[in-house]
């Protein structure tokens, strides 16, 4: 192994140690790992192999043998936290990176204003035209908007670049069941696949969370689209006998918010759903997202409780539990804190002044300078 391909992971957690503590070893750490990490973008793009494979831990054999990578899930962790890097240690390297990589995508042609979720780094050019938005594409299209939030809205193509990619997400990705759910779609080679991932659930409380900056009166429609969304997922929790929501779930032949394969029947113990109602409680304070809060909770405490913690399950829709023996490190990371910041406080981590990257770590907003932008007199 080339030594970085799993500390990319640790760099949010140091900084939101240090951001959240005060204290100055997280902070010097956080730099030392960033330091570690620069020579992995010396590559003939500048996109990192590092990158590569972080979920599947494949270092050695180069990715491109294991049929590609997804560049884009990971690169939303490492643009914010690179934006932090270069703040807190005076360094430009870290931003100059990540602005790079930005610049990259942006040159590369987008079929339909869609990224693909695979980028060969050699060659700077896209891989198989596979495009979701759980999954592999997940967090880079909410990396879009974050970056653009965490730059105290200063990050002007990073909000443009999210709001046209939203828009081609919903021209070609999101669909209404006959029963009127919406759901987000996969889309390969050209090919809708209507099923939609418990992962691509992050999607309800990502489009809440840009809503308010939307373009031409968009606001509206998007907080609209968002709480469809999060009702679909609900019901994907609703209707299954354990009231945990599947892997994944298909809206065809007859069937909707349901998982039809053995292979899609499990839960584990995942944040996407409990992130979306924490920020559709955040935004609309409407109870409805606390009782579902509060349904998974109870569902989480019966069926998921074991002696050594919590553990995932096999089939949801199974009449009893058949667990999997793993209590994944996102169960506290990610669950546990979304649903604790469902039931607390907006001032407990308020969002004006925090952005939580792909693992739920809080990153402050770097507020821009007086000096640097005087504010235009209408």
């Amino acid at each position: 192994s080339n030594g970085t391909e799993m500390n990319i992971r640790f760099v949010g957690g140091l900084l939101s140690a240090y951001y959240l503590s005060g204290k100055e070893v997280f902070r010097r750490k956080a730099i030392e790992l960033g330091e570690k990490l620069l020579p992995a973008f010396k590559t003939p793009t500048g996109i990192p192999w590092a990158l590569l494979n972080l979920k599947s831990g494949i270092g050695r054999n180069w990715p491109w043998a294991s049929g590609g990578s997804s560049i884009l899930a990971e690169y939303g962790t490492l643009h914010l936290e690179f934006m932090h890097l270069s703040k807190l240690s005076g360094n430009p390297a870290f931003a100059e990176k990540v602005m790079n990589i930005r610049k990259v995508l942006n040159r590369l042609d987008k079929p339909q204003g869609l990224y693909p979720n695979y980028l060969n780094p050699n060659s700077g050019q896209w891989g198989q035209h596979h495009v979701s938005v759980g999954g592999l594409g997940d967090s880079f299209y909410e990396y879009l908007l974050k970056a653009w939030l965490m730059s105290d809205k200063t990050d002007e193509e990073g909000k443009k670049l999210y709001y046209e990619a939203l828009q081609a997400i919903e021209t070609s990705l999101i669909r209404k069941s006959s029963g009127g759910l919406t759901y987000i779609a996969e889309w390969k080679g050209g090919l809708l696949e209507h099923k939609m991932g418990h992962l691509t659930c992050f999607a309800g409380g990502m489009i809440a969370l840009g809503a308010d900056g939307a373009p031409e009166d968009k606001t509206g429609h998007q907080m609209e689209q968002a709480s469809e969304i999060a009702r679909t997922c609900h019901e994907s929790y609703a209707r299954t006998t354990l009231k945990l929501g599947p892997e994944a779930f298909r809206f065809d032949g007859g069937v909707e918010a349901i998982a039809t394969r053995q292979n899609e029947k499990y839960f584990i113990l995942r944040p996407e759903v409990i992130e979306t109602y924490m920020y559709m409680w955040r935004f609309t304070h409407d109870p409805k997202y606390r009782e579902w809060g509060w349904e998974a909770v109870q569902a989480l405490e019966k069926h998921c409780r074991v002696e050594g913690g919590y553990s995932g399950v096999r089939d949801v829709y199974a009449s009893s539990p058949n667990h999997d023996d793993v209590q994944q490190s996102f169960y506290l990371a990610e669950t546990l804190k979304y649903l604790y910041l469902l039931f607390s406080d907006d001032d407990h981590l308020p969002l004006e002044h925090w952005v939580f990257n792909t693992e739920a770590h809080p990153l402050p907003v770097i507020r821009k300078e007086m000096t640097d932008k005087p504010s235009q007199l209408e």
